[in-house]
């Protein structure tokens, strides 16, 4: 573990190279100012042609209940990610990924509602056509999920490869999310990091 004060970020470089080799940072809580590089034995993904979502979430999006913008409020919507009982996102990792978003590299996609409030989102890192995935919220019925509904088109419109969840959970399993092998999962890391893509909406 290594231990910040909260002033203090682990910077772009450290955090990029971390992605690189396929490890990921964490805190214990909230209020922990030490971070923790992880790994997985068995990695998940959501392979971009296999990703899905329910008739009740397209019929959503169909009514355009929301409107999507990506990097406009990105510490917002970390917060938002870290506002629940337990949370791995402590001040050290928001501040972190900041610089990491000012650097290019942490991307949020938000939704709002009719009235302009921010009511659901997800952020993660892109490197090369590479996008890992870490934490969504919602304020509001599936603006979660739309959120994802949005980052498939962004990675999926601008040549990504790779989508990482870092865990399979049965809840990333509606989405098409996998698991395969730290192996397998190093294979098409590499893959990915040889192209580039912009996570960009288009």
């Amino acid at each position: 573990m290594q231990s910040f004060s909260k002033n203090k970020i682990i910077p772009p470089e450290v955090l990029l190279n971390g992605y690189k080799n396929g490890i990921f940072p964490m805190s214990e809580s909230r209020e922990d100012e030490s971070v923790g590089w992880y790994s997985a034995r068995r990695r998940g993904i959501i392979p971009i042609e296999n990703f899905r979502v329910s008739s009740n979430v397209q019929r959503i999006i169909r009514q355009g209940r929301y409107t999507c913008r990506v990097d406009t409020c990105f510490r917002e919507v970390m917060e938002e990610c870290a506002n629940r009982e337990t949370t791995w996102i402590s001040e050290v990792i928001i501040n972190s990924f900041e610089m990491l978003h000012l650097a290019g590299h942490a991307h949020s996609v938000e939704m709002f509602d009719k009235d302009e409030n921010l009511v659901g989102g997800s952020y993660g890192v892109s490197l090369g056509a590479a996008f890992f995935g870490e934490s969504m919220f919602k304020k509001a019925r599936e603006a979660d999920k739309i959120a994802l509904w949005n980052t498939h088109q962004i990675l999926n419109n601008n040549g990504f490869e790779l989508w990482d969840t870092q865990f399979y959970t049965n809840h990333l399993a509606q989405f098409g999310c996998i698991e395969i092998s730290a192996e397998e999962y190093k294979r098409r890391l590499n893959q990915a990091l040889q192209k580039e893509a912009v996570f960009e909406k288009t």
